[in-house]
This record gives structure tokens, C-alpha cells and sequence, in this order.
């Protein structure tokens, strides 16, 4: 039964699906293990980084498709929710119809991107895909009366979604259930249901066929398939998909704009996930999210402990400053590439067959 769920995808790494438990069970329990509103956020931002790095994956690690425009379906999915949010009132309907009309605006981009742009070769495809990002997030900023422009749309949610909201007068185990644990226990759901389908969907034949045109493209060809009508499917998917993990982050920021969905920087934050978990692992994009998240959230807190632990040592205490924190974070990054350069899963794999043998 196990096995079905997870469409036959197992771990195979002892280790590996140790790491796997702890990480659902750490998600799962995180408003009890760590109360407090940065635990909670860091929490809700690793479940929707999880989402979209998976998404991307399909792209890049299954299907060999490099794409700068995963950013611009994350926007689409998070101004349908903000928007709606914002002219329909703090109802479900305007969240299903921000929800389904996104989704919808992201499929005929995918599809424009694909059918137009897939037959060019990989950097060409690349910067095609990056000049249409980045006309997207200039023409979200300028269409204020729909977007909010460079400030954003602040917007209500369904009142049991709404931080005021309490479902019981006292604390159960110590927390409040009150609307924004709701809204966290809705997203943690929401990011397990798409992360076991992107498992059926990559472990599928469909999923074979686009692996198959990640390792020969022509030989794929040869064989029948037509190549760029999987490649496209692959984009649509993936697209859908972002849009999803950017209506979950409206959903828990309860604001969107331009530099929160659509900026450049979270593209660079995804291809480095990609690269931390192993490319072509939907469980890589797991880890991979899990650790990055982390690091970054709480890295200039450990450097402010060490700084002060260190103050005897005037030199050490400056390089361990917390507004260095960046390159600490970039040297992290150098050595997790140096000593997984298959990423964490793939290097867990590998040395758990070393060890099989």
C-alpha cells in the first residue's frame, strides 16, 4: 500500500528514508515542536519551496529543460489568489476563482512557450524563457490598478483562514488552533498531495518517455516519439504546478508583489535547491528545500552566537559576523556541491548500492 502511494519510488537508502521521516514528521508537528511565529514561517516557506522546486525538477532533472520563466507561473498563481482576494471579498469563491483562473492564464503561457520556443536548442530556449520573465514582472509592476504595482496587494482570507479566527477558547498542547495554523495544516496538505503526484507523474511512462529524452533526445526520436509534443507537456506541467506553490504562498503571506513572487533571486534559490538535493530526485527537491530554507533562515543567527562566543578574538568575531552571513551561506553552498556533486540524495543512493555490493 506504502509502495503504491509513492508510485514504487523508493529511497533506496536506509539513510536516506530515515532523513524522509524526520522531515514529514518535523513538517507535520512544527507549530507543536517549536512555537513562535518565525518557527511557523520557516516551516510554511520549506512546504512551498518543496512544491516548487519539485515542479522545476520535472523541467530540469527528468526532462533536461532549462527554463528562466519557472518564477513567472509562481507570480501568476500568487496575484490570481491576491487579486481575486482583493475584488471579490475574503470568500472561497474568490479563492477558487483566483485559483482557476491562474492556473488557466499559466497553461496558455506554457503552451505559447512550449509550442514556439522548444524546437531552439537549450540556451536559447533559456534566454527566451528569461526575456518573457522578466517582461512579466516589469508589466506586473506597471499594471497597478490590477496588481498593486511596486507595493503589492494586501488582501483578507475566509475567516477561517484568518489569523483572529479561533477554533477553541484554550491551547491544545500549548498552541492555539487558531486560523493561521489552519491555513499552515491546509498548505502541509496541499504540498504532500502534489509531491506524491509529481511521484506518479514522474515514475509514469509518460515520465520515462521525457527521462529517455533528458539522456538522447534524438534517439527518442528515432524510436517514435514525438519529442516536442512530451517537452511541451513537460513545461505545462511544471507551470501548473508553480502556479499551485505560488497560490500557496499568497494564501500564508496574505500579500503578494512583484519582488515576493516574481523576483530573480527565488529562480537562483531554486536551481541551487535543485542542485543541493540531486537533480532528477523529486525527493532531492524535499531535502534540498528542507536544508537551504533552513540555512537561510536561521545561518545569521548561529553567526551572532559565534561572533559573541568568539569576541576574544577580535579578527574571528568580524569574519564571523552575522551581516557576513551571505558568504558563509555561498561557502556552504561551494562545499555541498563539492562533496555531492550528484546531490544529497543522489550521493545517498550511490553509497548505500556501494555498500549493497
Amino acid at each position: 500500500m506504502f509502495a503504491r502511494l509513492i508510485s514504487n519510488d523508493l529511497p533506496r537508502s536506509r539513510v536516506l528514508a530515515v532523513l524522509l521521516v524526520l522531515l514529514l514528521l518535523a513538517l507535520a508537528a512544527a507549530p507543536f515542536i517549536a512555537p513562535g511565529v518565525k518557527a511557523l514561517n520557516v516551516a510554511a516557506k520549506v512546504l512551498i519551496f518543496v512544491v516548487l522546486v519539485a515542479s522545476f525538477d520535472l523541467l530540469l532533472g527528468y526532462t533536461g529543460i532549462v527554463s528562466f520563466a519557472h518564477t513567472m507561473f509562481f507570480g501568476i498563481g500568487a496575484y490570481g489568489i491576491a487579486i481575486a482576494s482583493t475584488l471579490l471579498g475574503p470568500t472561497w469563491g474568490a479563492l477558487g476563482v483566483g485559483l482557476v483562473a491562474a492556473l488557466a492564464l499559466s497553461l496558455l503561457l506554457a503552451l505559447a512557450i512550449g509550442l514556439f520556443s522548444l524546437r531552439v536548442r537549450a540556451i536559447f530556449f533559456a534566454m527566451i524563457t528569461l526575456a518573457v520573465a522578466s517582461a512579466f514582472q516589469t508589466l506586473a509592476s506597471q499594471l497597478s490598478e490590477f496588481t498593486g504595482g511596486e507595493d503589492g496587494l494586501s488582501f483578507k482570507l475566509p475567516e477561517w483562514l484568518s489569523p483572529s479566527f479561533e477554533l477553541f477558547e484554550e491551547p491544545v498542547l500549548g498552541v492555539m488552533l487558531d486560523g493561521k495554523l489552519i491555513c499552515y495544516y491546509l498548505l502541509f496538505f496541499v504540498a504532500l498531495v502534489l509531491l506524491l503526484a509529481l511521484l506518479r507523474i514522474v515514475n509514469s511512462p509518460f515520465g520515462r518517455v521525457l527521462q529517455a529524452i533528458r539522456e538522447n533526445e534524438f534517439r527518442a526520436e528515432a524510436i517514435g516519439y514525438r519529442v516536442v509534443v512530451y517537452r511541451t507537456l513537460s513545461s505545462v506541467l511544471s507551470a501548473l504546478f508553480a502556479c499551485l506553490a505560488g497560490a500557496m504562498l499568497a494564501l500564508w503571506l496574505r500579500y503578494n508583489g512583484p519582488d515576493t513572487s516574481l523576483s530573480f533571486e527565488i529562480m537562483m534559490d531554486v536551481l541551487l535547491i535543485v542542485v543541493i538535493g540531486g537533480m532528477g530526485t523529486i525527493y532531492g527537491s524535499a531535502i534540498g528545500a528542507a536544508l537551504f530554507v533552513v540555512a537561510q533562515s536561521y545561518l545569521q543567527d548561529l553567526l551572532r552566537l559565534a561572533s559573541e562566543a568568539a569576541s576574544a578574538v577580535p579578527q574571528l568575531a568580524a569574519l564571523l559576523s552575522p551581516d557576513r552571513w551571505l558568504l558563509w551561506l555561498g561557502l556552504l553552498f561551494v562545499l555541498s556541491v563539492y562533496y555531492f556533486p550528484t546531490g544529497v540524495v543522489g550521493r545517498l543512493r550511490a553509497a548505500a548500492q556501494g555498500g549493497a555490493r
